[in-house]
């Protein structure tokens, strides 16, 4: 099978990326500790991706495959010219560095959601890096379209960009098993989280 053209995301991409990745992540540990009712959590969930793919999408980091069946949302390291959080509409200025998931400012979470949200990307905050890294923030493909080594390709467009700046690139991962399989596609765990959910920072240098 021919793979298809991986393609950069623009705002017209933005539903079907999103429902994309509500439906890749539904049993995933950091999503389900975030979002742990199952009525409320397709909701959420889209609330959750769709910040994120609206504080990257200006920055032309969104890497995708399909029509948005399978999705790669990087973040360009802080300081590059266009990452300017506090000008994406709906993002609070913050003085953290830009990577991160973090909650829209007119958040439909009640406080216990929010609270969650908050502290999740705190915590990962202050586990990242200080040193200038791509962020690979999420990287999913829709069950339909699994097992055509789709995510694995949006992962190299965004990898390709980080070496050819010359800077190494970042994941967490909430899931055991993913880490081996980073492990066999060159990353190398850098950190551990313990709480409030199981994490593993990840690091790939540049190649």
């Amino acid at each position: 099978m021919t793979t298809p053209e991986i393609t950069i995301a623009t705002p017209a991409d933005r539903d079907a990326v999103v429902g994309s990745l509500v439906a890749a992540f539904v049993k995933d540990p950091v999503l389900r500790y975030l979002f742990p009712d199952e009525e409320t959590y397709p909701r959420y969930a889209a609330t959750f991706f769709g910040h994120l793919f609206d504080k990257r999408v200006p920055l032309s980091s969104i890497w995708m495959i399909g029509g948005g069946a399978s999705v790669a949302i990087w973040e360009p390291p802080a300081g590059q010219p266009g990452v300017v959080p506090s000008a994406v509409p709906g993002v609070v200025p913050s003085a953290a560095p830009a990577a991160g998931h973090g909650a829209p400012k007119e958040t439909p979470y009640p406080t216990d959601v929010l609270a969650r949200v908050q502290g999740y990307d705190d915590a990962i905050h202050a586990a990242l890096p200080t040193y200038p890294f791509w962020y690979l923030g999420v990287l999913g493909t829709h069950p339909d379209s699994a097992g055509h080594g789709w995510g694995r390709a949006v992962m190299r467009a965004g990898l390709a960009r980080a070496a050819a700046d010359g800077l190494p690139a970042i994941l967490e991962t909430s899931k055991p098993g993913n880490v081996d399989l980073y492990r066999r596609a060159g990353w190398e765990v850098v950190g551990f989280l313990s709480e409030p959910a199981p994490t593993w920072i990840m690091q790939q240098p540049p190649r």
